[in-house]
Order: C-alpha cells, then sequence, then structure tokens
C-alpha cells in the first residue's frame, strides 16, 4: 500500500505548512511510540489514572427478551467517561516526549475535548479546544468539564458550527503554534499518520474484549458492533479481530447516524450514504453534493455529527471487512431508554446507536450467541438532549 492509505483512502491532503509538523510526528510514531520505556508509561497511565482494564458486562434482562447473550464493552467506565482517553493519554505523552509544551484539540460532544483537558493537565501541558457554537450549547456540561481541567475552550461560530467546523479551526491553529504545540486529534480520521495513531492507541479495546470474551464464554463473540462517526471506538474494537485469523467468522458492524429519517433530512452516514471526496487532510467517504460541497450533517448525538468518517473504515466498507448500517435519532433514543431502564446502565447517545441497531435486528442475531456492544461512553453529558427528547423518561 502507498504510505498513509488503505486501500484508495488515507493520504496526506494538506497545506505545505502541515507538511513539517506532520513528518515531525511521523518520524515520532515510528521511534518514540515502540519504545519499551514509553510503552511502560503509558500502560501505568492506563491501568491507574483511566481505569483500565474496562470490564464485559453481560445484560440479563434484555438478553432473556432478545433470545441471545448481549455483552457491554464498557468504555462508559473510564476516567472522563469514555473511550477517548485511550487516545489522549497518549498522544500527550508522545507530545511531551517530543519536546511540546501545548495540545490543541477538536471536539463535538465534549468527550474528546475533556480527555484531552485531563491529559494535559496530567502531564504539565496547556490546552486549546475548538467546539461548534451549537456543540457548546447542547453538550454544555462538558465545556464546564474540559474548563475545570484548565483548557481554553473556543466556539467556533462559522459553517454548521459542529466537529466539521471545529477540526478547521484546530488546524489553523496547529499550522501557526505548531513548533510548541501538538495536535491532538480525537478520532481515527484526518491527514497521515492520525488513523494510523489513533488506531493504535484505541486497539486496545479489541484487544482486551477478545481475551475477555474467550475468559467469559470460552470463545470469541459472534457479533460485535459500534458506532461510527468519525470512527476512533469502533476502530479501536474491530483492528484487532480483523487481524487476528481466528476471528474471521466473527461479525463486525460498524451503526452511522440517519438522521431524523424523514424525506431528505440531514445525516451523518457517509458511508451508507456518500461518495469519495476530500475532506481534513484525507481522501475518505463523504457527505457531499455533485459538486464536491460539503453537505450538513445532523445526529442527535453530537459526537456522530460528522459528514465524513476515517479512512480505514471506508476502506474496511470498500473490502467487505466489516458492514455498516444506520440507525436514525428516534430508535437511538429508543435503545437510550432500553439500556437505563431494564439494565441500569445510562449510555451516551453515540453508544445507543450501536445499541439500537442490536435490539432492531435480533431477529437475524445468533440465537443463543454472544453479542459485544462497544458503549463507547456514559450519558451524563447528554442529559439536556434526552430532556429535551424524552421528557416522560425524566418525569
Amino acid at each position: 500500500m502507498k504510505k498513509g492509505y488503505f486501500g484508495s483512502f488515507g493520504g496526506q491532503y494538506v497545506p505545505e505548512l502541515l507538511m513539517p509538523p506532520l513528518g515531525e510526528l511521523e518520524e515520532a510514531c515510528a521511534t518514540i511510540l515502540p519504545d519499551a520505556d514509553f510503552q511502560r508509561e503509558l500502560d501505568i497511565l492506563l491501568r491507574t489514572y483511566a481505569g483500565r482494564e474496562t470490564p464485559l458486562t453481560h445484560c440479563p434482562s434484555l438478553s432473556a427478551r432478545l433470545g441471545f447473550n448481549l455483552w457491554l464493552k464498557r468504555e462508559d467506565l473510564l476516567h472522563t467517561g469514555a473511550h477517548k482517553v485511550n487516545n489522549t493519554l497518549g498522544q500527550a505523552l508522545l507530545a511531551r516526549r517530543m519536546g511540546k509544551t501545548a495540545l490543541v484539540a477538536e471536539t463535538g460532544a465534549g468527550q474528546h475535548g475533556v480527555a484531552t483537558a485531563a491529559a494535559a493537565a496530567r502531564l504539565g501541558l496547556s490546552c486549546t479546544v475548538f467546539m461548534g457554537e451549537e456543540d457548546v450549547r447542547r453538550q454544555a456540561p462538558n465545556v464546564m468539564r474540559m474548563r475545570l481541567l484548565g483548557a481554553r475552550v473556543h466556539p467556533v461560530t462559522n459553517g454548521t458550527k459542529t466537529l466539521k467546523d471545529a477540526i478547521n479551526e484546530a488546524l489553523r491553529f496547529w499550522i501557526a503554534e505548531q513548533r510548541t504545540t501538538h495536535y491532538c486529534f480525537g478520532t481515527a480520521a484526518g491527514p497521515h499518520p492520525f488513523p494510523t495513531l489513533v488506531r493504535d492507541l484505541q486497539s486496545v479495546i479489541g484487544k482486551e474484549t477478545m481475551a475477555q470474551c474467550r475468559e467469559a464464554f470460552g470463545a470469541l463473540p459472534d457479533t460485535v458492533v459500534a458506532c461510527v462517526g468519525g470512527g476512533s471506538n469502533a476502530i479501536g474494537m474491530f483492528f484487532p479481530f480483523i487481524m487476528n485469523p481466528e476471528a474471521a467468522a466473527v461479525r463486525l458492524v460498524g451503526i452511522e447516524a440517519g438522521g431524523t429519517g424523514e424525506p431528505g433530512c440531514h445525516s451523518s452516514a457517509p458511508l451508507n450514504l456518500g461518495s469519495p471526496g476530500v475532506l481534513h487532510g484525507q481522501h475518505t467517504m463523504l457527505l457531499q453534493d455533485k459538486e464536491g460541497q460539503i453537505l450538513p450533517s445532523h445526529s442527535v448525538s453530537a459526537g456522530l455529527d460528522y459528514p465524513g468518517v476515517g479512512p480505514e473504515h471506508a476502506h474496511f466498507h470498500a473490502a467487505g471487512l466489516a458492514e455498516y448500517h444506520l440507525v436514525v435519532d428516534s430508535r437511538a433514543l429508543a435503545g437510550f431508554a432500553e439500556l437505563c431502564r431494564h439494565e441500569g446502565i445510562i449510555p451516551a447517545l453515540e453508544s445507543s446507536h450501536a445499541l439500537a441497531w442490536v435490539l432492531d435486528n435480533a431477529a437475524d442475531l445468533p440465537g443463543g450467541g454472544h453479542v459485544v456492544v462497544n458503549l463507547s461512553g456514559r450519558g451524563d453529558k447528554d442529559m439536556d438532549i434526552i430532556r429535551e427528547h424524552l421528557p416522560a423518561l425524566c418525569a
């Protein structure tokens, strides 16, 4: 494969001014990341600060109803509330080893922003976070958490005022501050080497899941399901399965956000509804018009509200290595409610899309088998959205 490509997807489509820091980061990934001392320090941080390993939780009530065993990989139990901290601790530690003194990040749902702010505080780095004004409004608790952790949060008021526009502003900031600052990219997307770096840091999810499944029921699961926006939690889950020949029979299912589902509505499902194009330094699947102009995206979950997807997911989709479906807002909200009321777990709305797909497609899943959903985050951040869309549940 060409460097930085997954099949025909990936690459480095960036201004010349970004080539030096990307080259510096690529060299650091090749030399610092594999270093035994670096890996030892990262492992200590993941265990004693983030809270790894996360448990694999059986859902007895839903399992009895569905006719198969439903398991949750509990990334929601990590410090800061989501899988994002696996990536930010690794990148912050890498940045410090590179001699950087500051981190810049983008965030949609706010979980990556919180995780970046926490990692920066832990490792003595300053932190700047760009967040779309619309996401600042609907994820206010996470904005407060970022500021409490010492981050400077900059609302982005142009474009759709969501994740796409936050990434644009973070890249501009990085161009100006590249000497002292590392861009802590939040998902497995963007220009090379970010998709590979984020995937490798998140692969701890899939590695743990395989070992835990063997311990819990003596085999690998029949099906693994994860939500997909940019795709970091899903790539972290899927990649170890794809690389393991023993897991060839495991069905890997990624779930995109289908928006409201009404005719002509905006979605966040580029793998299902998009076409190939270039955005944020990568060639990938995008929501765009015939002239290549990026279309607005929508999801009830801020973390999935993005018109593109990581290039490795685009490759998995094209190569048939994983399958990708979409779930609309109302079904994701229903999945959220089911897990709250029947298992006592409050999931993030992003993860609720994956859970909803399992609930809605139970008849097509193996009776008596084992299905794992990656519960990528907890739902504390979504309470205002839940109050708006599910008032009866909160009454």
